[in-house]
């Protein structure tokens, strides 16, 4: 009797942890604005991440109405999400067209789950011939190393709508997830 009760006070106390609440007004006061831009707005680290890639390993973000943050105003377009860090602090770039058109402050940053990206993305559905064609380029890349690629890093994004007009932003990149909070409407 007394393990029991005391597995159900250990229940209740890991409950009472998992409902604190997320003050993200006070998250989104705490936040300071980028105090830095890029030369040409031009992301030096871009270089390094597409090397080894066809195309771009970054999220594409598709925003169909403005986004505020603090002076910021983010326009409704197409955006690839990229996770940078400067001086400690890890930011998330809007780029358009290459150009880093956006610097928003990341307030959080974790390790991504093991198992997400198998259970969150999907799988692709190849014909006979791509299998055969994957098949083999494994195998002569088991057997000649230069000719082996680096997968790209997986990706998947999660926007989700908060009260008082917040919205937090969850993208997964490679190995972390950085989270990001916005407005809906301007202050």
């Amino acid at each position: 009797m007394k393990k029991f009760l005391s597995v159900i006070l250990i229940l209740l106390l890991g409950l009472c942890v998992f409902a604190e609440e997320t003050d993200y007004e006070q998250i989104y006061r705490d936040l300071e604005p980028a105090d830095f831009s890029y030369v040409h707005d031009i992301d030096p680290g871009e270089m390094y991440d597409t090397k080894n890639t066809s195309w771009s390993p970054y999220p594409l973000f598709r925003l169909t109405s403005p986004l505020y943050f603090k002076n910021i105003v983010i326009e409704p377009g197409y955006y690839l999400l990229t996770p940078r860090e400067h001086k400690g602090n890890w930011y998330i770039l809007f780029k358009e067209q290459g150009k880093v058109r956006y610097i928003i402050p990341a307030y959080n940053r974790e390790i991504v789950p093991m198992g997400f990206y198998d259970e969150n993305l999907p799988k692709a559905k190849l014909t006979p011939s791509q299998k055969f064609h994957i098949k083999f380029f494994d195998f002569v890349g088991k057997y000649i190393k230069s000719s082996q690629r680096k997968p790209a890093p997986n990706t998947f994004l999660e926007a989700t709508d908060l009260e008082n007009n917040f919205l937090s932003l969850v993208i997964y990149w490679g190995d972390h997830r950085y989270y990001m909070i916005l407005r809906t409407i301007r202050l």
